[in-house]
């Protein structure tokens, strides 16, 4: 039986991490330097890449994009989460956790399309070099873009207004550090079918898409490589796609974590800790992918291009 109906919510209580009270003060450091170090990251990344004419390509067209959307994306859900770890407030206004769970809808599905058409600015990098200018112009690259981010917003628009219908019932408790679209399907005591079969219908196209387009460009760029095998050709192959391969790979294992595998017992602990990767580690990490294995990205650069 769920507990009676409440059609009116005026906010929610986020139960956070499952972490005993006198872990707290080392956690909170640790999640507040992984997340200053995720927004300076990326912010560093933005800025050389606007100042360093050599980095005016589409590549680093598309990655400024995509370091922009995870600095929202973790600021989305862990400023909320360092505070309710300091304050033990755990209280979340209506309005504020639809709207957190609107953003983090949005840019979890920017992230697919940008990912997407950075593997498609690879393929045709390595499997059409002679047409590369020709086929990524700026009229191209803009459109992919701004594309994303329509697409993006629509998707999560979608989600947030078919929750928005729905009654909740009297339990405010969501066991998590943020209001995840699943966590508060589970609060909703009305009919939930619809909001469930657009998830797995237009929210999956929306997830898988842009994976069969990243699919698709490597198993191109794979047998454009191994068709003229060469060491040579194959570690610059390697160079010019293993920073986005692992990225690719960080970003869908941990959402794999989330919503793929089979829930166990402690599916809520499983859940909590795979997003804190989602969101907290995977950000955080992209910066350091990025310019330890581009040369191109090389932090003197920027202090080159600072210091005149």
């Amino acid at each position: 039986m769920r507990p009676k109906n409440q059609s009116s919510m005026s906010e929610f209580l986020l139960l956070g991490l499952p972490i005993r009270p006198e872990q707290q003060g080392m956690f909170f450091t640790l999640f507040l330097g992984m997340y200053l170090t995720t927004v300076l990251g990326n912010l560093l990344i933005i800025l050389l890449i606007r100042l360093d004419s050599r980095l005016h390509t589409p590549m680093y067209f598309f990655l400024s994009h995509l370091a922009f959307s995870d600095i929202s994306f973790s600021s989305v859900t862990v400023p909320k989460m360092l505070m309710n770890m300091q304050t033990q407030h755990l209280s979340i206004p209506y309005v504020a956790c639809i709207s957190q769970m609107y953003f983090f809808i949005f840019f979890v599905c920017l992230d697919n399309f940008l990912l997407a058409v950075m593997a498609y600015d690879r393929y045709v990098a390595i499997c059409q070099l002679l047409h590369y200018t020709t086929v990524m112009r700026e009229e191209l690259c803009i459109l992919l873009v701004a594309g994303s981010w329509f697409f993006s917003c629509a998707h999560a628009l979608l989600h947030t207004l078919l929750l928005s219908r729905l009654s909740f019932c009297a339990d405010n408790t969501i066991p998590h550090f943020f209001c995840d679209l699943t966590a508060l399907l589970k609060l909703i005591c009305s009919d939930t079918s619809l909001n469930e079969l657009v998830i797995f219908t237009e929210g999956g196209v929306f997830a898988f898409l842009p994976l069969c387009a990243i699919f698709g460009s490597y198993i191109r760029i794979g047998a454009t490589i191994l068709g003229v095998p060469s060491i040579k050709r194959i570690c610059k192959g390697l160079s010019t796609c293993g920073s986005h391969l692992l990225v690719v790979f960080l970003y869908y294992g941990t959402l794999a974590m989330i919503y793929f595998i089979p829930s166990s017992n402690n599916s809520e602990v499983k859940d909590i800790i795979a997003s804190i990767i989602y969101t907290v580690v995977t950000p955080m990490l992209n910066p350091f992918i990025y310019s330890l294995r581009n040369r191109d990205m090389k932090l003197r650069h920027l202090l080159e291009k600072l210091c005149r």
